[in-house]
C-alpha cells in the first residue's frame, strides 16, 4: 500500500528501557515509545506497531516493509546468555581466546583480572591440521579424527559450534570440512565458521567474532523467527529487514545466519539518522549524542559520513576501559558508548564519590519515579527533581512520574551519604553523568584528531535532550540541533538507511611486487557477496559500490585504510597504489618514511542501494517570540540555583520562533532543556537549533 505515491514503512529499535517506533505514512510521520519486554521483545514491537498505525489510521495489512534493530545480541554478550557453545580449533591455539593478545588494558595493575573467554577450555577442541599463511595446505585434515571430534560434540549436546582454524580466511578448505561434517551428523546444529563470519587476519580478534556468533547464533534465530511469525499473526505480512553495526539493510535470513553483524544496529541507526539531518542542514563537521535509558553514543561525522572501523569491543569489564572488553572484528559505524543513560543508577563509593552507571534500572523495574518497584536513585530521578520533567506529562502524559519515590531514592542513596540537601545531591548526580559523556567525547575526538569547537551537535533519543545543551556549555560547541522526532532517532534512522552490505577479507600483496590477477580476483569475490546480500532487498537497482584497501609500510603492526577505485588492475599499477598510501599517510601523520616498502594486508567492499539526498534546509534567523504555555521551575546548573523557566509546546512552534532559556520545549517522546545561556529557534525543516545567545 501507499500513502501520497509512498510505501508505508516502519523502523523499530529495541533499546534497553524503551522499545522505539517509527511509521512513514505518505510525507507523515507517526512515532511511539513503548517500555521494552525483556521476556518477550516481540510484543513491545507489536504494540507499538498497533499504537502508530491506530494513531496513523493504517492497518496493519497495509505496511509494506519493517525494518528493526536491536541490542539483544549485545546484552546476550554483557549478560553471557546464550548458546552452550563449542569451539574447534587448531592443535596448539586452543587457548588463543583466553591469552588474547597478552597486552594489559591497565599496565600498572599488579591484581589486574581478564575478562574471561566466551567458550571455557572445556568447551574448547582441536583438529591436527594446518593452512599456512599462503594458503597451502601443510597439514591435511583427517577424515576419521574429524568424525570422531564432531560425533563428540553432538553427543555432548551442545547448541552451537564455532570453527576458526589458524589462516582460514586465505583457504577455507578445512573449516568448510568442518561444518559440512557436523552438518551431516547433526543438521539443526547451529555452526558457525571464521572464514565466513570475519575472513580477517588476527586469531585472537578473528575466534572471538566466531564464537561471539556461534553464542548468540541460536537465540537471535529464536526470537527473529518468533517475531517474523508473531507479525503475519496480527496481520502484517510483510517484510522484515535488519539494521546491521555498519548502517546497511540485510534480510533476516542473514541476520540470522550473522547475528554478530546486529551487536550495534541501534546505535547505527543513529548515527544514520544524525548524518541525514546534517546533509539537510549543510553541517560538515558534526557530533552526534544519543542518549537514550541504558547507554549514551556519541559519533562524529564528517562531511555527512559517519566515521566507520573494522572492529570494536562490547561487554568492557573494567571501568568501560578500552582492552577490557570482547573484540569484535567486523565493519561498523565508530562511536564511542558509556553506561550514562536515563535508567543509570547512581551510588556512593568507598571514597564518598559519587558514581554514575554503567549498571541501568532498565525498564525493569526502572527508575524509581516509574513507580515500578525500582529504589535505586537514576538519571530521569534528578532531571525530575531539578525540574526538567513534568511529572503528569512524561511520555505524552501516558505515565506518571512519582516524584516521591525519587526523592527518597536520591535521599537514602546519595544525599544522607554525602550529607547534602536533595536538590545538591540531584545536581551532583546530573552533572557528574554530563562531565562523562563530555570527557567520553572529548577523548574520541582526540583519538580522531578532531576539535569539538568546530563541530554542530545534533542530539536525538529520549534522555539526549535533556542533557544536550548543557553539555554543549562543557565542550564549548556552539550550535546545537535537535530533530523532530529526536526521542525515537534510531527508529527515524532506520527509514533513512540504505540496503548496504560490506565484504571484508585479508588477502596479502606487497606493492613493490603487485599481482593484478590477485587483486582483481579479490575484488571480484568481494563483489559478488557484498552484491548478492544487497539484491535480497533492494532488487536489481542501481548500486553505490565502494572499496578500502588497508595498506602499511612493511614491517608494521596496523594499517591505514585508502580507498581505491573498482577497475580491472594491471602489473603496472602497483606505484599507482602506493601514491595513494603516500598521500593518505602524510594526511595522518604529516610526512611519508622513505626507503619502506608498502603491502596491503586487507580488503574492504561496501555495496548500498541509491538513497535519495534530503531535502535542504536554510538556517531560519529568529523573528517572534514563542508563545508559552506556562513556566515552571528548573534548576540552572551554571548559576547553581533553581530559575523560572517558561514551559512551550513544540507542536506549536513555527518556523521562526524563538524560545529564550532557561526554558523546556514539550513533546510526547523526550523534552529540550533550553539553558540559560541558550536561545532556541524553531527551524523551517521542524528541528530546533539552539545557540548561545548574543
Amino acid at each position: 500500500m501507499t500513502r501520497n505515491g509512498k510505501k508505508i514503512r516502519v523502523g523499530v529499535d529495541i533499546g534497553g528501557t524503551f522499545t522505539d517506533v517509527a511509521m512513514e505514512a505518505g510525507s507523515t510521520l507517526h512515532s511511539t515509545k513503548v517500555l521494552t519486554d525483556y521476556s518477550y521483545p516481540e510484543a513491545a514491537i507489536v504494540k507499538g506497531i498497533s499504537l502508530v498505525a491506530a494513531e496513523a489510521g493504517v492497518a496493519l495489512s497495509e505496511i509494506d516493509l519493517i525494518i528493526h534493530g536491536t541490542t539483544l545480541a549485545t546484552n546476550a554478550l554483557i549478560e553471557r546468555r546464550g548458546a552452550k557453545t563449542a569451539l574447534i580449533t587448531t592443535r596448539g591455539f586452543r587457548d588463543v581466546i583466553e591469552m588474547r593478545t597478552e597486552s594489559r588494558f591497565e599496565q600498572y595493575d599488579l591484581d589486574i583480572v581478564l575478562p574471561p573467554p566466551l567458550v571455557p577450555r572445556k568447551d574448547r577442541f582441536v583438529l591436527d591440521e594446518r593452512i599456512g599463511a599462503d594458503g597451502g595446505i601443510l597439514k591435511p585434515l583427517d577424515p576419521a579424527e574429524l568424525e570422531l571430534l564432531c560425533a563428540e560434540i553432538v553427543e555432548a549436546g551442545y547448541e552451537s559450534v564455532a570453527v576458526g582454524l589458524i589462516h582460514s580466511y586465505v583457504n577455507p578448505q578445512h573449516e568448510r570440512q568442518v561444518r559440512d561434517c557436523l552438518a551431516r551428523l547433526a543438521p539443526d546444529l547451529a555452526v558457525s565458521i571464521s572464514s565466513e563470519v570475519s575472513p580477517q587476519m588476527r586469531e585472537f580478534q578473528r575466534f572471538n567474532t566466531v564464537c561471539a556468533n556461534a553464542f548468540v547464533k541460536p537465540l537471535m534465530a529464536s526470537y527473529l523467527n518468533r517475531l517474523v511469525a508473531r507479525l503475519k499473526e496480527e496481520g502484517t505480512d510483510c517484510p522484515v529487514f535488519m539494521i546491521h553495526s555498519g548502517g546497511g539493510i540485510i534480510s533476516v535470513e542473514s541476520a540470522i545466519e550473522f547475528p554478530v553483524r546486529l551487536l550495534e544496529s541501534g546505535p547505527a541507526g543513529g548515527a544514520i539518522f544524525a548524518a541525514s539531518i546534517a546533509q539537510s542542514h549543510g553541517a560538515e563537521q558534526v557530533v552526534s549524542y544519543d542518549m537514550g535509558g541504558t547507554t549514551a553514543k556519541i559519533c562524529l561525522i564528517d562531511r555527512y559520513v559517519p566515521k566507520t572501523a573494522r572492529e570494536f569491543e562490547v561487554a568492557r569489564t573494567w571501568r568501560f576501559k578500552k582492552g577490557s572488553g570482547m573484540p569484535i572484528s567486523i565493519p561498523v559505524i565508530e562511536m564511542v558508548e558509556i553506561g550514562a543513560g536515563g535508567g543509570s543508577i547512581a551510588s556512593v563509593d568507598g571514597l564518598r564519590q559519587l558514581r554514575v552507571g554503567p549498571q541501568s534500572a532498565g525498564s525493569e523495574p526502572g527508575p524509581a519515579c516509574y513507580g515500578r518497584g525500582g529504589a535505586r536513585p537514576t538519571v530521569t530521578d534528578a532531571d525530575l527533581l531539578l525540574g526538567r520533567l513534568d511529572p503528569q506529562g512524561f511520555a505524552g502524559g501516558t505515565m506518571t512520574l512519582d516524584s516521591a519515590a525519587a526523592t527518597a531514592a536520591v535521599t537514602t542513596h546519595l544525599a544522607e551519604p554525602l550529607a547534602l540537601d536533595e536538590t545538591s545531591a540531584a545536581y551532583g548526580l546530573a552533572e557528574m553523568v554530563d562531565e562523562n559523556m563530555s570527557n567520553a567525547a572529548r577523548m574520541h575526538a582526540v583519538e580522531s584528531g578532531k576539535d569539538l569547537a568546530e563541530h554542530m551537535m545534533i542530539a536525538f533519543g529520549g534522555a539526549a535532550p535533556l542533557h544536550a545543551a548543557r553539555l554543549c556549555e562543557k565542550l564549548g560547541i556552539g550550535a546545537l540541533l535537535i530533530p523532530p522526532g529526536a526521542g525515537v532517532g534510531s527508529a527515524i534512522g532506520f527509514l533513512r538507511a540504505p540496503f548496504g552490505f560490506e565484504s571484508v577479507r585479508s588477502a596479502y600483496t606487497r606493492l613493490d611486487a603487485f599481482d593484478a590477477a590477485q587483486v582483481n580476483g579479490i575484488l571480484t569475490e568481494l563483489r559478488e557477496e557484498a552484491t548478492a546480500f544487497v539484491r535480497q532487498g533492494a532488487g536489481e537497482g542501481p548500486l553505490r559500490i565502494e572499496c578500502t584497501a588497508f595498506m602499511r609500510y612493511v614491517g608494521q603492526g596496523w594499517e591505514v585504510p585508502v580507498e581505491i577505485e573498482i577497475r580491472d588492475y594491471r602489473t603496472g599499477d602497483g606505484d599507482a597504489l602506493r601514491a595513494l598510501f603516500d598521500e593518505a599517510y602524510a594526511r595522518l601523520f604529516g610526512r611519508v618514511i622513505d626507503g619502506l616498502g608498502v603491502e596491503i594486508v586487507s580488503w574492504s567492499l561496501r555495496a548500498a542501494s541509491e538513497v535519495p539526498p534530503p531535502a535542504t534546509s536554510p538556517r531560519q534567523r529568529p523573528e517572534r517570540a514563542a508563545v508559552s504555555t506556562g513556566s515552571r521551575r528548573m534548576f540552572d546548573a551554571q548559576s547553581g540555583r533553581f530559575e523560572t523557566a517558561s514551559v512551550v509546546e513544540r507542536a506549536a512552534l513555527r518556523p521562526g520562533d524563538f524560545v529564550a532559556g532557561p526554558a523546556v520545549i514539550t513533546e510526547r517522546e523526550t523534552t529540550t532543556v533550553v539553558t540559560a545561556s541558550r536561545i532556541a529557534i524553531q527551524q523551517a525543516d521542524g528541528c530546533l537549533l539552539l545557540q548561545a545567545k548574543s
